[in-house]
Protein backbone atom coordinates (compact mmCIF):
# COMPACT_ATOMS: atom_id res chain seq x y z
CA UNK A 1 0.00 0.00 0.00
CA UNK A 2 0.78 3.66 -0.50
CA UNK A 3 1.15 4.27 3.28
CA UNK A 4 3.71 1.84 3.59
CA UNK A 5 6.63 3.54 1.04
CA UNK A 6 9.02 6.08 2.43
CA UNK A 7 7.77 9.03 0.16
CA UNK A 8 7.70 12.38 2.44
CA UNK A 9 5.35 14.24 1.05
CA UNK A 10 5.55 17.21 4.14
CA UNK A 11 9.26 17.24 3.57
CA UNK A 12 8.73 17.95 -0.14
CA UNK A 13 5.86 20.53 0.52
CA UNK A 14 8.83 22.43 2.97
CA UNK A 15 10.88 23.10 0.65
CA UNK A 16 8.67 24.07 -1.85
CA UNK A 17 7.66 26.54 0.03
CA UNK A 18 10.92 27.42 1.36
CA UNK A 19 11.32 28.62 -2.41
CA UNK A 20 8.25 30.69 -2.48
CA UNK A 21 9.56 32.27 0.78
CA UNK A 22 12.73 32.88 -0.65
CA UNK A 23 11.34 34.74 -3.71
CA UNK A 24 8.90 36.47 -1.28
CA UNK A 25 12.04 38.00 0.36
CA UNK A 26 14.33 38.48 -2.77
CA UNK A 27 10.90 40.64 -4.08
CA UNK A 28 11.42 42.91 -0.77
CA UNK A 29 14.37 44.10 -2.08
CA UNK A 30 13.47 45.55 -5.16
CA UNK A 31 12.76 49.32 -5.31
CA UNK A 32 9.16 49.87 -6.07
CA UNK A 33 9.43 53.92 -5.45
CA UNK A 34 7.28 53.49 -2.36
CA UNK A 35 9.35 53.53 0.49
CA UNK A 36 9.95 50.56 2.81
CA UNK A 37 11.74 49.57 5.64
CA UNK A 38 12.47 46.18 4.16
CA UNK A 39 14.55 48.07 1.48
CA UNK A 40 17.41 48.22 3.97
CA UNK A 41 17.71 44.82 5.30
CA UNK A 42 20.20 43.73 3.14
CA UNK A 43 22.02 46.60 3.57
CA UNK A 44 25.18 45.93 6.38
CA UNK A 45 27.31 48.57 8.34
CA UNK A 46 31.14 48.53 9.57
CA UNK A 47 30.48 49.03 13.54
CA UNK A 48 32.18 48.33 16.13
CA UNK A 49 34.97 45.93 14.67
CA UNK A 50 32.28 43.96 12.85
CA UNK A 51 29.47 44.46 10.52
CA UNK A 52 26.14 44.65 11.46
CA UNK A 53 22.52 45.81 9.40
CA UNK A 54 21.31 49.32 9.25
CA UNK A 55 18.38 48.17 11.40
CA UNK A 56 20.45 47.30 14.53
CA UNK A 57 22.23 50.62 14.43
CA UNK A 58 19.14 53.25 14.82
CA UNK A 59 15.39 52.98 14.17
CA UNK A 60 13.90 52.74 10.75
CA UNK A 61 10.52 54.78 9.68
CA UNK A 62 8.20 55.36 7.39
CA UNK A 63 6.71 58.72 8.17
CA UNK A 64 5.38 59.06 4.84
CA UNK A 65 5.28 57.27 1.28
CA UNK A 66 8.38 58.43 -0.11
CA UNK A 67 10.88 59.21 2.73
CA UNK A 68 12.49 56.57 5.23
CA UNK A 69 13.92 58.22 8.16
CA UNK A 70 17.02 56.26 9.96
CA UNK A 71 17.40 57.24 13.92
CA UNK A 72 20.81 56.33 14.95
CA UNK A 73 21.29 56.01 18.31
CA UNK A 74 25.08 56.24 18.37
CA UNK A 75 25.89 59.84 17.03
CA UNK A 76 29.26 58.19 16.39
CA UNK A 77 28.07 56.05 13.99
CA UNK A 78 26.22 58.50 11.82
CA UNK A 79 28.99 59.01 9.50
CA UNK A 80 29.19 54.88 9.24
CA UNK A 81 25.67 54.60 8.40
CA UNK A 82 25.52 57.01 5.94
CA UNK A 83 28.36 55.15 3.98
CA UNK A 84 26.94 52.00 4.03
CA UNK A 85 23.59 53.76 2.26
CA UNK A 86 25.54 55.72 0.09
CA UNK A 87 27.48 52.57 -1.13
CA UNK A 88 24.65 50.48 -1.22
CA UNK A 89 23.51 50.54 -4.97
CA UNK A 90 19.74 51.31 -3.86
CA UNK A 91 20.50 54.69 -5.57
CA UNK A 92 19.37 56.74 -2.61
CA UNK A 93 21.30 59.79 -1.50
CA UNK A 94 21.18 60.00 2.20
CA UNK A 95 20.89 63.24 4.33
CA UNK A 96 22.12 63.88 7.56
CA UNK A 97 19.91 66.12 9.60
CA UNK A 98 21.55 65.74 13.10
CA UNK A 99 21.24 61.74 14.53
CA UNK A 100 18.61 61.17 12.09
CA UNK A 101 19.33 60.42 8.61
CA UNK A 102 16.58 60.53 6.10
CA UNK A 103 16.14 58.89 2.71
CA UNK A 104 14.16 60.55 0.42
CA UNK A 105 12.82 57.62 -2.56
CA UNK A 106 12.96 59.12 -6.18
CA UNK A 107 10.12 58.32 -8.40
CA UNK A 108 11.19 55.64 -10.87
CA UNK A 109 11.31 56.47 -14.54
CA UNK A 110 9.96 53.97 -16.91
CA UNK A 111 13.27 52.40 -18.13
CA UNK A 112 13.77 51.31 -14.35
CA UNK A 113 10.37 50.19 -13.90
CA UNK A 114 10.88 47.52 -17.20
CA UNK A 115 14.45 46.44 -15.48
CA UNK A 116 12.95 46.14 -12.22
CA UNK A 117 10.33 44.16 -13.60
CA UNK A 118 12.78 41.78 -15.80
CA UNK A 119 14.66 41.25 -12.47
CA UNK A 120 11.51 40.03 -10.70
CA UNK A 121 10.92 38.04 -13.28
CA UNK A 122 14.48 36.29 -13.22
CA UNK A 123 13.73 35.88 -9.68
CA UNK A 124 10.67 34.15 -10.00
CA UNK A 125 12.33 31.65 -12.68
CA UNK A 126 15.02 30.79 -9.87
CA UNK A 127 12.08 29.87 -7.42
CA UNK A 128 9.95 27.58 -10.26
CA UNK A 129 13.79 25.84 -10.81
CA UNK A 130 14.14 25.19 -7.62
CA UNK A 131 10.14 23.89 -7.17
CA UNK A 132 11.30 21.79 -9.74
CA UNK A 133 14.24 20.50 -8.72
CA UNK A 134 12.15 19.49 -5.87
CA UNK A 135 9.64 17.80 -7.64
CA UNK A 136 12.50 15.79 -9.09
CA UNK A 137 13.89 14.97 -5.66
CA UNK A 138 10.67 13.13 -5.08
CA UNK A 139 10.08 11.41 -8.38
CA UNK A 140 13.56 9.95 -7.92
CA UNK A 141 12.56 8.64 -4.45
CA UNK A 142 9.67 7.39 -6.22
CA UNK A 143 12.05 5.48 -8.82
CA UNK A 144 14.14 4.06 -5.62
CA UNK A 145 10.50 2.81 -4.33
CA UNK A 146 9.74 0.98 -7.23
CA UNK A 147 13.04 -0.72 -7.73
CA UNK A 148 12.56 -2.01 -4.44
CA UNK A 149 8.85 -3.02 -5.47
CA UNK A 150 6.32 -0.48 -4.95
CA UNK A 151 3.35 -1.42 -7.59
CA UNK A 152 2.39 0.98 -10.41
CA UNK A 153 -0.77 2.22 -9.02
CA UNK A 154 1.20 3.38 -5.69
CA UNK A 155 3.79 5.15 -8.31
CA UNK A 156 1.27 6.70 -9.93
CA UNK A 157 -0.60 7.99 -7.04
CA UNK A 158 2.58 9.35 -5.47
CA UNK A 159 3.55 10.71 -8.65
CA UNK A 160 0.52 12.86 -9.24
CA UNK A 161 0.61 14.00 -5.60
CA UNK A 162 3.76 15.56 -6.02
CA UNK A 163 3.01 17.31 -9.66
CA UNK A 164 0.11 18.81 -7.85
CA UNK A 165 2.16 20.06 -5.35
CA UNK A 166 4.67 21.34 -8.07
CA UNK A 167 1.70 22.84 -10.11
CA UNK A 168 0.52 24.50 -7.37
CA UNK A 169 3.97 25.97 -5.91
CA UNK A 170 4.39 27.51 -9.21
CA UNK A 171 1.18 28.99 -9.53
CA UNK A 172 1.91 30.70 -6.38
CA UNK A 173 5.07 31.86 -7.35
CA UNK A 174 3.23 32.75 -10.47
CA UNK A 175 0.70 34.65 -8.58
CA UNK A 176 3.22 36.49 -6.59
CA UNK A 177 5.28 37.37 -9.34
CA UNK A 178 2.17 39.21 -11.22
CA UNK A 179 1.39 41.09 -7.70
CA UNK A 180 5.09 43.00 -7.65
CA UNK A 181 4.90 43.31 -11.67
CA UNK A 182 2.08 45.19 -11.17
CA UNK A 183 3.32 46.78 -8.40
CA UNK A 184 6.74 48.04 -9.76
CA UNK A 185 4.36 49.30 -12.95
CA UNK A 186 2.15 51.24 -10.91
CA UNK A 187 3.09 55.05 -11.39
Amino acid sequence: MAEDIDIDIAALQKRMDGALTSLRQEFLSLRTGRASASMLDPIMVEAYGSTMPVNQCGTVNVPEPRMITINVWDKGMINAVEKALRTSGLGINPVVDGPIIRLPIPELNEERRRELAKLAGHYAENARVAVRNVRRDGMDQIKKAKADGMGEDDSKIWSDEIQELTDQAIKNIDKALDSKQEEIMQV
